[in-house]
């Protein structure tokens, strides 16, 4: 071979070489991941007040119970004026999502929150002052119907900035994480308030907390989804994400989580308090939450090949097993052992759901899609402190943590029946992503 050709040779190996080294480079840098996804141009924006403003959220119920509980001296009492806050917000909250969808985020966010922290401070007044309980459930149900819907508004601020992007699945995990992470840092400062400052503390810094970083966020005006889903050319028809059979699936699945979230609540609660160590409930509790928070870290740093469907079912089917052992726990380490292990099966399932509605509902429903899923989990929340609490009064110390059990094998079952209706189909060009059952629109 020539000196020339073999120079030739070389030089086009090195060629070649190179190329592929810069292939890999820009593989890696398109890879999705947390680093990609926070660099999202304007994320940043809407991200930190959205953390302000859903934070007071997950101290909600558990300063209702704990407040209630001091003044009744009843769990059975607490989880029911909890209960019906946990139905107001699951009942109205579709509708709030629904409103932002049409008319804006921040036109239902201002109102909301000044009502909110209103009805907030109202049911803290009637509990001190020893009112009925049928009071405490009149205040109950507009505190729970103006709950701010935040995580949803800020999952479709996502959907806008992102539209067909891998990084969807990982904007889902990340709010998922987030969600967790204020489930981690909310019961701990709520029982903390509650017990070494005084019982209303907890639902008076709810309540403050939620106006303050609701109307932060509302003020981020820039990132807010455009009316009717963003597209400035087509015609969207405002059809209920309800009409969708897979996102009815989905909310049988997160009344089950919700069941577990309320069990815990309640069941914990009780747990610390019979063996003397009230203080021991937030920290159990974060134990739990922060289960839930490293899976879903975990899990939004996977590239996931297998179907969003298949990983729902399994990821649920190891939530109801995991689930059923609590009852049957009866030591701080054992519990906070089961605890950290159903957290950690909680995250998959809810970033899965949240990624099926990416491909099941069209951009401008998206909003009361989430608040649907969001909803379930309170009013299975609500199910699950009302039914926890009156087992934990009329049965043995720990009776409640049978609520979780219940109702996760409850919503497998119906999952594993109707499965298929995750399935999206293609129907054609739509604005939004071109799978699952859309609205077909005109495209320009």
């Amino acid at each position: 071979m020539s000196t020339d050709s073999k120079k030739s040779t070389d030089s086009k190996k090195s060629t070649d070489s190179k190329k592929s080294t810069d292939s890999k480079k820009s593989t890696a840098s398109a890879r999705p991941g947390y680093g990609r996804l926070l660099r999202t141009r304007g994320a940043w924006t809407f991200l930190l007040p959205g953390f302000a403003a859903r934070q007071p959220f997950a101290m909600l119920t558990i300063s209702i119970v704990l407040l209630v509980q001091h003044t009744t001296g009843s769990y059975g009492a607490a989880g029911a004026a909890a209960a019906v806050t946990g139905v107001s917000m699951a009942l109205f909250a579709p509708y709030s999502g629904r409103l932002a969808d049409r008319h804006g985020q921040r036109a239902v966010l201002i109102p909301g929150v000044l009502l909110h922290a209103l009805s907030g401070l109202t049911l803290t007044a009637l509990a001190l002052t020893d009112a009925p309980l049928w009071a405490l459930f009149a205040a109950a149900v507009p505190t729970g119907a103006s709950v701010p819907q935040v995580g949803p508004m800020v999952r479709a601020r996502w959907g806008v900035k992102l539209k067909d992007s891998p990084l969807m699945t990982t904007a889902a995990a990340f709010e998922s994480v987030t969600d967790e992470l204020t489930f981690v840092v909310g019961p701990l400062l709520a029982t903390a308030l509650c017990t070494a400052v005084d019982p209303a503390a907890g639902l008076v810094t709810e309540a403050s907390l939620t106006l303050i970083g609701g109307l932060l966020f509302a003020a981020q005006k820039s990132t807010q989804p455009s009316v009717g889903g963003g597209s400035g050319h087509a015609r969207v028809e405002h059809a209920s994400a309800l009409r969708i059979p897979g996102v009815r699936v989905l909310i049988v699945t997160f009344l089950g989580i919700g069941s577990v979230f309320g069990g815990m609540q309640v069941s914990l609660a009780a747990f610390t308090e019979s063996i003397g160590e009230p203080g021991l409930n937030g920290v159990l509790y974060g134990v739990f939450a922060a289960g839930n928070m490293l899976s879903g870290v975990v899990c939004g740093a996977i590239a996931w090949k297998v179907a969003p469907q298949r990983r729902l079912v399994v990821g649920y089917t190891a939530l109801a097993l995991t689930a059923s052992g609590l009852w049957a726990a009866h030591s701080v380490p054992v519990l906070a052992g089961l605890g950290l292990l159903v957290g950690m099966c909680i995250a998959p399932a809810l970033i899965t759901g949240y990624t099926l509605v990416e491909g099941l509902v069209p951009a401008g429903a998206r909003t009361e899609a989430f608040t649907w899923l969001t909803g379930a989990v309170a009013l299975g929340q609500a199910a699950a402190v009302t039914v926890a609490g009156q087992l934990e009064d009329r049965f043995w110390d720990g009776a409640g943590f049978l609520v979780p059990m219940g109702g996760t094998v409850l919503a497998l079952t119906t999952l594993l029946a109707l499965r298929s209706r995750l399935a999206g189909r293609a129907q054609g060009r739509t604005v939004a992503r071109g799978v699952g059952h859309r609205v077909p629109v005109a495209v320009d």
